[in-house]
């Protein structure tokens, strides 16, 4: 169950780990319920989105298929190769270092990226690139996995990954209480900025089932796994696959996707 201490902003290693199987990354991340980019749309004044940390161009393609104008910024060079394959125009850097040129946009979004940014100087960036009643829109996948699931994995990243769980606490009663601390740092952020309405929080419910082979598939590109040794990460799946054929070879997945946004002023 992911859990998010420290400034995740600093750990660029990670950050920039997902692009060693950018094909699988995008292959097996799901998008975003079509009701949140609807919403965002929705919000924003006109059509023109810069989609931080896109990646291999999940979320951007979404956007430009709901009648959008999209934009990347990927640090990770092979992430940016991959979503151009796919149309999306993208830019190779860092938010905080990227120079937006004189150019202003409508939107600024962040599909599962904005906890790579620093969260004061991003929401600042973004402050300064968005029109009068831009929106920034920072949003997360937060997933349940069946108890049965849950346990086994947590059983086994405790034994396999050194210093898992992170905090001294114990680990959380849920995973969206996991997040909470990401989503509030986000929140912060945005309000330290000082162009910003209060931000507010959506959400949005939905479910996946799983089958065996389609969880594992996925289960390598999760940023705690990427820089495993390989035979850390077998075993990981080893017992992540057993553990799902011991309830009946496939599971359903419960989702939140949340969403942190606010407009500028």
């Amino acid at each position: 169950m992911p859990t998010f201490e420290g400034a995740p902003h600093e750990a660029r290693q990670m950050a920039e780990s997902f692009g060693e199987d950018a094909e699988r990354y995008d292959r097996t991340r799901p998008a975003y319920p079509d009701a949140m980019v609807e919403r965002i749309v929705a919000a924003c004044p006109g059509p023109e989105v810069l989609d931080v940390g896109c990646g291999t161009g999940i979320e951007a393609r979404q956007f430009r298929s709901a009648g959008c104008r999209v934009l990347g910024v990927e640090p990770d060079p092979r992430m940016a190769a991959f979503a151009r394959g796919s149309g999306i125009e993208v830019e190779v850097a860092t938010f905080e270092a990227w120079h937006p040129a004189g150019r202003t946009f409508d939107a600024v979004v962040a599909g599962t990226a904005w906890h790579w940014v620093d969260p004061v100087a991003g929401a600042v960036k973004a402050a300064e690139v968005l029109r009068p009643g831009g929106r920034l829109a920072a949003f997360w996948h937060v997933f349940e996995p069946p108890p049965a699931l849950a346990g086994a994995l947590a059983e086994v990243y405790r034994r396999v990954i050194p210093g898992f769980p992170p905090q001294e606490s114990g680990p959380p009663k849920t995973a969206l209480d996991g997040y909470r601390p990401l989503l509030a740092r986000a929140a912060d952020g945005i309000r330290e900025a000082g162009a910003f309405g209060e931000p507010e929080e959506w959400r949005f419910d939905w479910q996946r089932f799983y089958t065996r082979d389609e969880w594992l598939d996925q289960l390598p590109t999760s940023g705690i796994l990427t820089r495993l040794p390989p035979d850390a990460l077998s075993e990981i799946l080893a017992e992540a696959g057993a553990a799902i054929d011991a309830i009946g070879g496939g599971f359903t997945m419960a989702y939140v996707t949340v969403v942190v946004t606010a407009a500028r002023l």
